[in-house]
C-alpha cells in the first residue's frame, strides 16, 4: 500500500512539473505583460521561476482554444531560459509570441503588425574572429509553410534584428542595407533560436510602437511614448489572436 501511495504521489508530482499545451503564448517585456493582465484579470495566474503563466481559452471560428500565457521577461537571456522552460513544462505544438518592436522610419508603419519569418541577434562583436560569422550562427529562418496565409491577409513577413539594447539611430542605414530588416527588437532572436533547436513551430507577431531614423526615436526619452504604443499594439494583437488561431 505505502509503494502503491509514493508512486500515487510521483505520478501526481510530474503531471504538475508537466502540463502538456498545445498552444503556448510567451509574452516578453513587463509592459507587454501588464497589458495582457489588464485584459485577462480574472485568471487563476501561477508563478514560475521566470514569470507568471494562466490558461484560458480563446473563442474562434465558433470553438474555443485553450492556450496559456506565460511572461518570460525582457532580453535574450530571459527569452532563451524561459522559452526552455516553457518548451520543457508544456510541450508545446505551437510557440506564439505577441510582442512590440521599433519600427525603421520608412519601411513601416506605426502599430503595423510584423509577421517574423527571419530574426537575426546582430549584437556580436568578434575580437578573435569573425562577427558575421557569428551572427550567422545566431540568425535563424523562420519556415512558416504550415501558417494558412491568404494572399488577401494585409500582415506582410519581414525580417526582424534583434539585440541587447534599443536601436541605435546611427545603425539604423546598416541594419536596412546589411539584413534588409524593417524593425528592431530585444527577444524575437533568441526565442526563434531556441524554439527551431527543439523542433517547434513558432510563429512571432510584432507590433510597432514607435519608429527610428538615423537622428535619433520617437520615444527616445520619452518611455510615455512606448508605453502609449505598448498599449495599442497589444490589444491589436489580443483582438486578431483569434484569427491567427484559425491560421494553425
Amino acid at each position: 500500500m505505502k509503494k502503491l501511495f509514493l508512486l500515487c504521489v510521483l505520478f501526481l508530482s510530474a503531471c504538475e512539473l508537466r502540463e502538456n499545451s498545445r498552444i503556448v503564448i510567451v509574452i516578453s517585456a513587463n509592459a507587454e505583460w501588464k497589458v495582457v493582465k489588464s485584459l485577462f484579470p480574472n485568471e487563476n495566474y501561477k508563478t514560475t521561476p521566470w514569470g507568471e503563466y494562466f490558461r484560458t481559452s480563446i473563442e474562434s471560428s465558433g470553438k474555443k482554444t485553450q492556450v496559456v500565457f506565460f511572461h518570460e521577461g525582457w532580453g535574450k537571456t530571459a527569452a532563451a531560459g524561459a522559452t526552455q522552460f516553457a518548451i520543457t513544462k508544456w510541450d508545446p505544438e505551437y510557440v506564439l509570441n505577441l510582442g512590440t518592436c521599433g519600427g525603421f522610419e520608412g519601411k513601416i508603419n506605426r502599430y503595423e503588425t510584423v509577421l517574423v519569418n527571419k530574426t537575426i541577434i546582430y549584437d556580436i562583436k568578434e575580437a578573435m574572429g569573425d562577427s558575421k560569422e557569428a551572427i550567422d550562427d545566431y540568425t535563424t529562418e523562420i519556415d512558416l509553410s504550415w501558417l494558412k496565409v491568404a494572399p488577401s491577409d494585409s500582415v506582410k513577413q519581414y525580417v526582424l534584428v534583434s539585440a541587447d539594447r534599443d536601436l541605435v539611430a546611427e545603425e539604423i542605414n546598416e541594419l536596412k542595407e546589411t539584413y534588409n530588416a524593417i524593425a528592431g527588437d530585444w527577444e524575437s532572436g533568441s526565442i526563434a533560436y531556441t524554439c527551431k533547436r527543439n523542433g517547434k513551430k513558432v510563429l512571432i507577431l510584432r507590433g510597432v510602437t514607435d519608429l527610428v531614423n538615423n537622428k535619433g526615436g520617437e520615444a527616445y526619452g520619452k518611455p510615455q511614448v512606448f508605453e502609449n504604443g505598448t498599449a495599442v499594439v497589444m490589444k491589436k494583437l489580443i483582438k486578431q489572436l483569434p484569427v491567427w488561431l484559425d491560421k494553425l
